[in-house]
């Protein structure tokens, strides 16, 4: 229900600040408490109440739990780099060195590209 909460805020241009409250209140996350976000952050009430009440955004949260399980997502925090799922250390120090790391190979890539005629190099 929260997801779906998330998704109706984002209908309305909220998503994030909607993000931050659930986060925020997890302890909380019923019916009436979402609603009380809801108002918190000058959304329409009835219309949001609505798209949870007909589950408005039930298939596209369903697409993305898919699309996370196809890509061996099993929780949060996931990182992706160069679009392959990450796997070290979420310390700030490692994800820089591996952020680096993947700029680095993309360039060496870069550079071993054929020229291609007509083209030049910026």
């Amino acid at each position: 229900m929260a997801a779906e909460a998330a998704e109706a805020a984002a209908a309305q241009g909220a998503f994030w600040p909607m993000h931050d409250k659930l986060l925020d209140h997890q302890d909380a996350l019923t019916p009436l408490g979402l609603r009380r976000y809801a108002g918190e952050l000058a959304l329409d009430t009835d219309r949001f109440t609505a798209d949870l009440h007909r589950h408005r955004y039930a298939d596209h949260i369903a697409e993305d739990v898919a699309s996370a399980d196809a890509s061996g997502v099993a929780g949060t925090p996931s990182f992706f780099i160069s679009g392959k799922r990450y796997e070290g250390a979420y310390d700030l120090a490692t994800l820089t060195a591996a952020v680096r790391a993947a700029r680095t190979r993309a360039a060496a890539a870069r550079l071993r590209e054929p020229a291609r005629p007509g083209l030049r190099a910026a």
